[in-house]
């Protein structure tokens, strides 16, 4: 699929400069662009290679264009937001032109109670359940499982082999991807005298619009109360979010985020590559959590944060491992020192008022 640049900049904005009637094709790097591309500028450090692409087009910020257009001849859009502006370009020209047909696949289980759309799309060996909802424009890829009472949101796509367990909902335009898993049995067990009892799992995962899931993540769903994943929510790859979570809207979490049940998230987060975060805590909003940092306890306050001992060789790392085992009693021998210290400036000071007096 390609598209003029005015219709491109009559669709998603900014101020065109340059010949209106080229047509893109696609979104390429800066340095591989060709005659029928579109590239993007999102660092003023990309300036000199900007400037010698071949691409037919140019994504860039106001503050960049007068020093890439001396240096490069073809056309720009200029807006404040390159980076977002890429987003939505490769959105449109990297949408499917053979999108699936409404209906549901012969080899598909749907009930008989249950309430698909007819614009939706249900492919081959589908399982929906009893009592739920596929709403319009959904697309539910092949081997999905749609549990009893479950509600899919219209335009929402589920990529093949994803599970998606009874009761649980989950709004408009949001996209799943395979493998994963929403709405399994939280963690939650009961000891007596040594043994293991179940506590059952008997709330929903609540999911709400523009919300994104990576392949092979799982949501628990709430022992009691429900589990809320809130709009605008973006989860990567291999996720855990524990039972009765909520995250606030707009937080994004990169792969390997682990998060223990309770924790109440706030809006606008981020959470690098394998944070951890701790059960029955909370997260203020527009906290940056950075990678591999462990979250032990809430955090009141926006800003960035980062808990983790910096890499180094390893014989230097277990020398400094073994001066943190030995701190407690370093600061006793410390606080020792300083009492000697204190006792030997008082007698110094005696004596020095004895020799005075005489």
């Amino acid at each position: 699929m390609g598209i003029r640049l005015a219709e491109l900049v009559e669709r998603f904005g900014g101020r065109l400069q340059g010949d209106p009637d080229i047509e893109v094709t696609r979104v390429a790097p800066l340095d591989r662009a060709g005659a029928t591309d579109i590239s993007f500028l999102s660092s003023s450090r990309l300036r000199a290679a900007a400037s010698h692409s071949r691409a037919a087009a140019l994504i860039l910020s106001p503050l960049d264009e007068p020093h890439v257009a001396a240096a490069y001849d073809g056309a720009r859009i200029v807006t404040d937001n390159p980076y977002a502006y890429y987003a939505r370009t490769a959105q449109y020209l990297c949408a499917p032109a053979d999108a699936p047909a409404p209906g549901i696949h012969p080899s598909a289980v749907v009930h008989a109670r249950a309430r698909v759309d007819p614009t939706a799309s249900i492919g081959p060996h589908v399982t929906v359940g009893a009592g739920a909802i596929i709403g319009p424009g959904a697309v539910i890829d092949a081997g999905c499982y749609i549990g009893p009472e479950a509600s899919v949101g219209e335009g929402t796509h589920f990529l093949p082999n994803v599970t998606f367990h009874a009761r649980c909902v989950i709004g408009a335009r949001g996209i799943v991807h395979s493998g994963a898993v929403i709405g399994g049995d939280g963690f939650g067990f009961a000891v007596d005298g040594g043994v293991y009892i179940k506590i059952p799992q008997t709330g929903r995962v609540v999911i709400g619009d523009d919300v994104d899931i990576g392949t092979n993540t799982a949501i628990d769903r709430g022992a009691l109360d429900d589990t809320v994943i809130e709009d605008g929510v973006k989860l990567d790859n291999l996720i855990q979010i524990g039972h009765n979570c909520r995250i606030g809207a707009h937080t994004a979490m990169a792969g390997c985020v682990g998060v223990a049940g309770s924790a109440n998230i706030g809006r606008h987060c981020t959470f690098g590559g394998a944070a951890m975060i701790n059960g029955h805590i909370d997260i203020a909003d527009n906290v940056h959590v950075t990678a591999g940092t462990l979250v032990p306890n809430s955090i009141t306050e926006p800003g960035r944060y980062t808990g983790f001992y910096p890499i180094a060789p390893n014989a230097e790392w277990e020398r400094n491992a073994a001066l943190l085992r030995n701190l407690s009693g370093m600061r006793e021998k410390i606080k020792a020192l300083e009492r000697a210290v204190r006792v030997l400036g008082g007698e110094q000071a005696a004596r020095a008022g004895a020799q005075s007096v005489k």
